[in-house]
């Protein structure tokens, strides 16, 4: 006698039905269809045997049921996109959601590369230089008056050049008599030491530090003879084309200070009045 192959849930006979295997168990069609058939995300019907069961994360749909949210073509085995739980083929995704490039207007379709830059997108290929029309790519580049720049083109078009080298001053920078210098080529006259951040004077349009400026121009005490600045505000004592520091400017015999004071000339030298009638 032949053995009975029956469906594994309700027990009937199989002879001369489809049925359908399912860890190794049979199963006729309808109760299969009862037990694992999934839902359809479109028509909310049960996707039968007869059909092709197409899923993506978890979620079913018939053949027929697989389209496009906006367009309803179709999307069997061809590129998609989901927004909101929606399907959308990839142009009606671009159309509806993908960025639009700053310089053409296009769409930048998913997957393709872009450049991005202060909430502003661009192609690849699009994302070049105002001035030489080379693509930026990965470089350094500046952003001005809404176009993009290379740095030597930038450099090139907008930065100052410094009135010593003529190249351009990119960081910083001294301005003197309303020109722009390198803070390296700002230099004293007399000794070559940079003047950026000390104190300086010029004279003849020319810039000194004030110990070469001092010493080649300022007057000598008569006293100490060392130079009298007269700058920031420093006092000094003038008479008959002679000059002194202000404490300096003293008794050669008892040394008591002479500022504001009446004196005597004796053998050029400067006395108080007692000290020069000893003499």
């Amino acid at each position: 006698m032949a053995e009975r192959y029956d469906c594994h849930y309700c027990k009937e006979s199989l002879f001369g039905r489809k049925y359908v295997l399912k860890e190794e168990n049979p199963y006729c069609v309808k109760c299969y269809e009862n037990l694992y058939s999934n839902t359809c995300e479109e028509c909310k019907k049960s996707i039968g045997c007869s059909s092709r069961d197409l899923s993506y994360k978890d979620r079913h749909w018939h053949d027929d049921c697989f389209h496009c949210f906006k367009c309803s073509r179709s999307l069997v085995d061809k590129p998609f996109s989901t927004k909101d739980d929606q399907l959308l083929c990839t142009e009606c995704y671009s159309n509806e959601y993908s960025s639009k490039c700053h310089e053409c207007k296009k769409t930048i379709m998913p997957g393709s590369k872009k450049m991005e830059h202060k909430g502003n997108s661009w192609h690849e290929t699009c994302f070049t230089c105002q001035r030489c029309q080379q693509p930026i790519g990965t470089k350094n580049f500046i952003h001005k008056e809404n176009s993009n720049y290379c740095v030597p083109c930038y450099e090139k078009q907008f930065a100052m050049q410094c009135i010593q080298c003529k190249k351009p001053i990119t960081t910083g920078g001294v301005t003197y008599h309303d020109q722009p210098w390198h803070k390296d080529c700002f230099l004293c006259t007399g000794c070559k030491q940079q003047l950026s951040g000390q104190r300086f004077t010029s004279r003849d349009n020319f810039a000194y530090c004030l110990n070469c400026f001092c010493n080649l121009y300022a007057k000598k005490c008569a006293s100490c003879t060392t130079p009298i600045s007269g700058l920031g505000g420093s006092k000094y004592i003038s008479f008959e084309e002679r000059q002194w520091h202000n404490n300096c400017f003293n008794c050669k015999k008892c040394s008591i200070s002479l500022v504001g004071r009446g004196f005597l000339m004796a053998r050029d030298e400067i006395m108080c009045p007692e000290c020069g009638k000893e003499v």
